[in-house]
């Protein structure tokens, strides 16, 4: 049995805000004013301010001085630059799966989740698919064992969903793609065939990034 303590309120409010902004309810460029927050919330001003300074190392906000608290700008460059990087993670955790089971059983989260993906899809789903996808990589840590890359990756997680729920909310038809390269990558971690989950996360972190970059061209 694995101990889990509960999150901190920062971290509840940090979550609260975070969700405002991957669904786009917060726009980028958007002031997010402490005191607002604290009486929407009825929270302290202080557990807000730590709650801003997670959002921050979670590249969903910027703190500047005499400015305040801003929802990031999403750009063409740190979209490219924020897929490139997550793909090379989530190679190294793919590989660490492939080359870390033993038995079948250890394959079955992966496969429940494919099975939640599918139901998403099916139902247009978007919250629960974004959501879904990032359970994947959380499934494989285990197998990392590394706390550094499980850090760095955690970190930039709510980055990513608000690039892929920005792309996926213009183009639901999408979702259907990125269960073909799942399926793909499940074949060839249960093959343990490196080459190929290199092959299908960097197609993967191409086609994020390129529907992405194509969703703010039309917004």
């Amino acid at each position: 049995m694995t101990f889990k303590a509960p999150d901190s309120l920062a971290e509840q409010i940090a979550h609260h805000l975070a969700e405002r902004i991957i669904r786009g309810d917060l726009k980028p460029g958007e002031r997010i004013q402490e005191q607002k927050v604290t009486l929407a919330l009825n929270v302290s001003r202080g557990s807000v301010r730590e709650a801003l300074l997670i959002l921050e190392r979670r590249h969903l906000i910027a703190i500047l001085p005499r400015r305040g608290a801003h929802v990031t700008e999403l750009t063409e460059h740190k979209v490219r630059s924020l897929c490139t990087l997550m793909g090379e993670m989530y190679i190294l955790l793919g590989n660490s799966v492939a080359t870390g089971w033993q038995q079948q059983s250890e394959m079955a989260p992966f496969l429940q989740i494919q099975q939640r993906l599918e139901s998403a899809y099916q139902g247009q789903d978007i919250r629960a698919f974004v959501e879904d996808s990032f359970n994947v990589m959380r499934a494989a840590y285990p197998f990392a064992n590394n706390p550094y890359l499980q850090e760095t990756v955690e970190n930039l997680q709510p980055a990513m969903s608000r690039a892929y729920y920005l792309a996926l909310d213009q183009r639901k038809a999408s979702m259907s793609e990125y269960l073909a390269l799942f399926e793909q990558l499940l074949a060839a971690v249960l093959a343990r065939d490196l080459a190929q989950i290199r092959r299908v996360l960097t197609a993967y972190g191409q086609r994020s990034s390129d529907l992405v970059v194509s969703a703010l061209a039309d917004a």
